[in-house]
């Protein structure tokens, strides 16, 4: 007769929309009510073991996928997914440094050349590898903004750009306006204007 710990399956599931660390908890918590141990849980993936005889492989699946977290089963997307979220860990959970070029990271991260990477990122996604790491940039450029702790020049340095002309251009190209006219939008002031006039 099996034991116990021979009847547990160990499975890691690569899942899309997995990002946040509210996510990560929703995800935890769902698991562990259906009886199901969670050994990590991170962006884009999570390992778990289960006892199949408890619960099925099926209504884990269906489980993660009713709260939005879409199972990624083909290899090249389940890359893709990785990239993407070695990305968002640089620019928005890592200390940034400006001196490691976006390439060099993401080469010593999956060992691949960033041509495949890049070319397979292009294919897949419809979009550049290079503009998908400058909307994060500038998205995390937002997010620094909104939080008045550090100067536009301290942000710059600090996303790896060579100036704040170089950012303020990068900035308008991608959301169009210009970096310091972002920064007077979004103080106390101006919101009150704006919402005045609604």
């Amino acid at each position: 007769m099996d034991s116990p710990a021979e009847l547990q399956t160990e499975r890691v599931y690569y899942l899309k929309n997995l990002i946040h660390s509210c996510c990560y908890r929703v995800v935890r918590e769902d698991l562990e009510m259906m009886g199901v141990t969670v050994k990590y849980v991170k962006m884009g993936e999570v390992s778990i073991v289960f006892n199949p005889d408890m619960v099925t492989e099926k209504e884990i699946i269906r489980k993660l996928e009713t709260n939005g977290f879409e199972l990624i089963r083909n290899r090249e997307s389940i890359l893709i997914n990785q990239i993407k979220n070695a990305v968002r860990d640089l620019v928005y959970h890592s200390t940034f440094d400006a001196m490691v070029k976006n390439s060099d990271f993401l080469v010593q991260k999956f060992s691949l050349s960033y041509q495949y990477m890049s070319t397979l990122f292009s294919t897949r996604e419809h979009i550049t590898l290079e503009r998908f790491i400058i909307l994060q940039k500038i998205e995390k450029v937002k997010e620094l903004i909104r939080q008045d702790e550090l100067s536009l020049s301290e942000i710059a340095f600090m996303m790896g750009y060579s100036s704040v002309q170089y950012l303020s251009t990068q900035f308008k190209k991608i959301t169009g306006i210009s970096v310091s006219d972002y920064k007077n939008e979004i103080t106390p002031g101006k919101q009150d204007d704006t919402l005045s006039q609604l």
